[in-house]
């Protein structure tokens, strides 16, 4: 009895090491997937600063606040794990001390960034505004204090709609990412693009479903000011590209 006992034991200590092996499969199963959610995001490096500039308006509509815009990026910005935003009201802070109240440069942008200690600060521009269709354009940068190499081709987006020209030369400025998009709901890949952030992030049941985020310009220009920032962290380097799915080309147009 004492023999048959001792193997009782042994038998239970095998299967609490084997269950115990089997529970931290499925905990670190959970934990890497989390770092895919939210959206489409992927956690990238952990406390990386990233400031948000006022939008500059080239759209020629009065219809909308372009510190309003950029706070909707900064919010959609925040959604990315490890990334830590320094918000539209503290470069305006910054601006204002210095007698203006927008971007100028790229010169300007690397200036702002670094007395806001940020590691990047993103410049971008409304190109396009209609808020009946809707319709969106956005063109937007990236420059960051880490002088690199861009990850884009500066010849084949010399033609892109932008905050800045991307000036050649050695010894220019040049942004980490850049990305201009046009986004028209009337068009059908658009249409499903916003499906598909909108059951990302949990549309409630309503009267309009996932189209509220057409409905409603500013739930739209939720989905626009995401798509754009996952534009720039996937052309720096800061998110895989594989981490992002809504079926449209990175760093075009969108329409």
């Amino acid at each position: 009895m004492i023999a048959t006992g001792k193997r009782v034991t042994a038998g239970s200590r095998y299967r609490a090491v084997r269950w115990a092996a089997v529970l931290c499969l499925i905990v670190g199963t959970g934990c890497s997937h989390t770092k895919k959610t939210l959206g489409g995001w992927a956690a990238i490096s952990p406390n990386t600063a990233i400031a948000v500039a006022p939008a500059l308006n080239f759209s020629g509509s009065s219809d909308f606040d372009p510190v309003k815009v950029a706070d909707v990026l900064a919010s959609e910005l925040s959604q990315v794990p490890g990334v830590a935003v320094i918000g539209v009201n503290r470069v305006l802070a910054v601006l204002a001390e210095q007698g203006v109240d927008r971007i100028v440069s790229p010169e300007h942008a690397l200036a702002v960034s670094e007395r806001l200690g940020a590691d990047a600060i993103v410049v971008f521009a409304v190109t396009e505004y209609d808020a009946y269709t809707p319709v969106v354009g956005i063109a937007a940068q990236m420059y960051g204090r880490d002088v690199e190499a861009p990850r884009f081709d500066p010849v084949a987006t010399s033609r892109m709609a932008r905050p800045f020209p991307v000036a050649a030369g050695q010894t220019a400025i040049r942004p980490w990412a850049q990305s201009q998009r046009t986004f028209n709901t009337r068009h059908e890949a658009v249409r499903h693009a916003v499906q598909e952030y909108a059951e990302s992030r949990n549309a409630e049941p309503g009267p309009y479903g996932w189209k509220k985020y057409i409905a409603s310009q500013e739930w739209f220009l939720r989905f626009c000011c995401h798509t754009v920032c996952r534009d720039l962290l996937e052309q720096s380097g800061r998110m895989p590209v594989a981490a992002a799915s809504d079926g449209t080309v990175r760093g075009e147009s969108g329409s």
